[in-house]
């Protein structure tokens, strides 16, 4: 009986020992992008209006089923013109997936972490890669979510989102190095600038030493390719658009707090020509100020801004809103308290997501 009583116990270890192996050859999330740990319940009850209200839109959402397609397409293309409304539609449920894991890391509540496990599988076994980074910017969210809860999630949801975001990366960064140096076209302007930032935290996610150190590499090139020593980018020089150089320099914050998470600094990193991240941020200060001002889009180089600004689209004529630059000083604000200021002249208070995920500016 000892015997048998001895080999049941041998039988337990060695499972238990082959769960916890098991366990560590299965995908896993390692950024931690987002730095508020989750609320006890007295800071729940006392919670920012803010995290109050994205829970209550994550829970008006609950029973939602997602909207998963093989394919998204919105770059370049008007209101209504080929599948564009209805990838803007599916691409909800992107911000819906972050949103939801926030609300899960707040609260706790596991209706929060289903909602998340349900669309993300879905997404990451039905979407196909394109490797056009404007069609898949908000993919940033589809990473986040991962992130703020691969611990929680069950293992094939788990390897399927850790499977997707390294098919993802890896096609981005081979797409990129498979181009003639020096880089130009949209390999050079803010395209690459989205390519970077889902590069980046694709790589810092799911903490892949090989890909993080290409994503430093091709962030410090960009940073050369893209923005003069003084400050100013292509983007601007192309579009003459400060709309442009907002939408280059938010998923390069993005990509820099992604590094900031795993004590990487990129914000004064410095490319061979003397340029840096912080100096194009400086150099857009002013204008977000207003104590300069800009016409937008009236020298543009590319058709397709007249077409948009013939087609009454808003903000593709007339002076150009700071407000418009919000989001990303807020963003900038979390790498560097020196743009807090201007966060908060821009906005009061940070996006809802922001708000939670990194409540602190910092210091």
């Amino acid at each position: 009986m000892a015997r048998k009583v001895r080999e049941m116990k041998r039988q337990t270890r060695l499972t238990a020992l082959a769960m916890l192996c098991a366990w560590s050859l299965t995908a896993h999330a390692a950024m931690n992008f987002c730095a508020a740990p989750a609320m006890q319940t007295s800071e729940r009850t006392n919670a920012d209006p803010g995290v109050k209200a994205l829970v209550k839109m994550v829970q008006s959402h609950v029973n939602d089923q997602p909207k998963a397609q093989a394919r998204l397409h919105t770059e370049g293309t008007l209101p209504h013109e080929g599948i564009r409304d209805q990838s803007i539609e599916a691409e909800k449920d992107l911000g819906l997936m972050r949103d939801a894991a926030l609300a899960w890391r707040a609260t706790g509540d596991e209706r929060y972490l289903r909602l998340v496990d349900r669309f993300l599988f879905a997404w990451t076994t039905t979407y196909q890669p394109s490797f056009n980074p404007i069609d898949e910017t908000n993919f940033e969210s589809l990473i986040l979510a991962y992130d703020l809860t691969a611990s929680a999630l069950p293992v094939k949801t788990r390897n399927a989102a850790n499977a997707f975001i390294t098919k993802m990366v890896d096609g981005y960064i081979a797409d990129i190095d498979k181009q003639p140096r020096p880089l130009t076209g949209t390999y050079r302007n803010n395209w690459q600038s989205h390519r970077i930032k889902l590069v980046a935290m694709g790589a810092f996610t799911i903490d892949d030493r090989k890909m993080i150190n290409a994503a430093q590499r091709l962030f410090v090139e960009h940073i050369g390719d893209n923005i003069a020593p003084d400050g100013s980018t292509v983007d601007f020089a192309e579009r003459d658009a400060l709309h442009y150089v907002t939408y280059d320099l938010q998923p390069l914050v993005t990509a820099a707090l992604a590094a900031r998470r795993h004590n990487r600094n990129w914000l004064p990193e410095r490319a061979q020509s003397g340029a840096t991240l912080a100096a194009a941020l400086n150099w857009l200060t002013p204008y977000a100020l207003g104590t300069k001002t800009h016409d937008e889009f009236v020298h543009s180089t590319v058709p397709f801004d007249a077409k948009r600004r013939e087609a009454g689209l808003p903000g593709f004529s007339g002076q150009w809103d700071p407000k418009n630059a919000s989001e990303l000083f807020h963003l900038a604000a979390r790498l560097d308290g020196r743009y807090a200021p201007v966060a908060l002249r821009l906005a009061s208070t940070p996006p809802a997501w922001l708000a939670v995920c990194l409540p602190l500016p910092a210091r």
